[in-house]
């Protein structure tokens, strides 16, 4: 990837706290642990063979039920499962890091159920999208980043001029408007898809839950949640957004200055301040 994020100045308006996300977060690294990692349990062929997305299962399932976990045998389960599973650390790390950068305001945007069965549509759409590019495959399809791709999808459409640190090529840290990362990480994924590169990566469904993303977003945003926002940039900007306060008039033939009407409404300005801070 070109650019890897690890922190963006977007403030959280509606929740306090992201706790869809965390849970996210700590169902993939727990599951990763637990079965896959082999520090625990070594499960990972089998959690990968049973509960990863195979395309060809589709269409027939060539391994009889007796070997297939009850869980398993549920029909369109796998669709469900494979995005809480992951290769290896670095296929983890570098996912975990997309949705905790970017995860927490798309949930402020569309709170916490909504959230949800966002980010869960859009992994569903990432592995359809991937069993219409191998129809036939018989290696499992694993790893949140579809679901995670419509985020990214729904960021974009909501603040494409958030800032976001990234790291280019992960060494350099430089900040950029969203539009740019995320527009970015798009064209690179279509590139990757449409040469055939690193066969291993399954591009067609980065592709398919950013498409997801793009139109759900849409219809499961708040309704005052407006498209195509940003944080503003400047104090100056933030001064023509805020409403003047309103003063009483002056008597006529006094000296006395107007007093602002105490219940107006006041404006406290930062910019670029982290997303801990109100």
């Amino acid at each position: 990837m070109v650019f890897l994020p690890v922190y963006d100045y977007n403030q959280l308006r509606y929740i306090k706290r992201p706790y869809v996300t965390w849970a996210l977060l700590a169902a993939n690294i727990l599951i990763y642990f637990l079965f896959q990692s082999g520090m625990v349990l070594n499960w990972d062929e089998f959690i990968n063979r049973n509960y990863g997305f195979m395309p060809a299962s589709i269409l027939s399932n060539a391994r009889s039920v007796a070997d297939i976990p009850l869980i398993a045998q549920v029909p369109g389960i796998k669709l469900f499962t494979y995005m809480f599973l992951h290769g290896d650390l670095g296929h983890l790390f570098g996912n975990m890091l997309f949705l905790w950068v970017f995860g927490d305001n798309i949930e402020d945007a569309m709170g916490r159920f909504r959230y949800f069965l966002f980010y869960i549509a859009c992994g569903v759409a990432a592995g359809l999208a991937h069993f219409l590019s191998q129809t036939t495959s018989t290696t499992p399809l694993i790893g949140a980043s579809g679901a995670i791709s419509g985020l990214l999808a729904a960021y974009l459409i909501l603040f494409p001029r958030a800032k976001v640190w990234v790291l280019f090529f992960t060494r350099i840290p430089i900040k950029l408007r969203a539009f740019w990362v995320l527009g970015i990480y798009l064209i690179f994924n279509i590139v990757m898809a449409t040469a055939r590169g690193m066969d291993n990566v399954a591009w067609w469904a980065h592709i398919g839950g950013f498409a997801a993303g793009i139109v759900l977003v849409v219809m499961m945003r708040r309704p005052e949640v407006g498209l195509f926002k940003g944080e503003p940039d400047t104090i100056a900007a933030v001064g023509d957004a805020a409403t003047v306060s309103p003063v009483e008039p002056v008597a006529t033939g006094t000296t006395e200055a107007p007093v602002a009407q105490m219940d107006a409404p006041t404006v406290i300005v930062r910019v670029d301040r982290p997303k801990g801070e109100p």
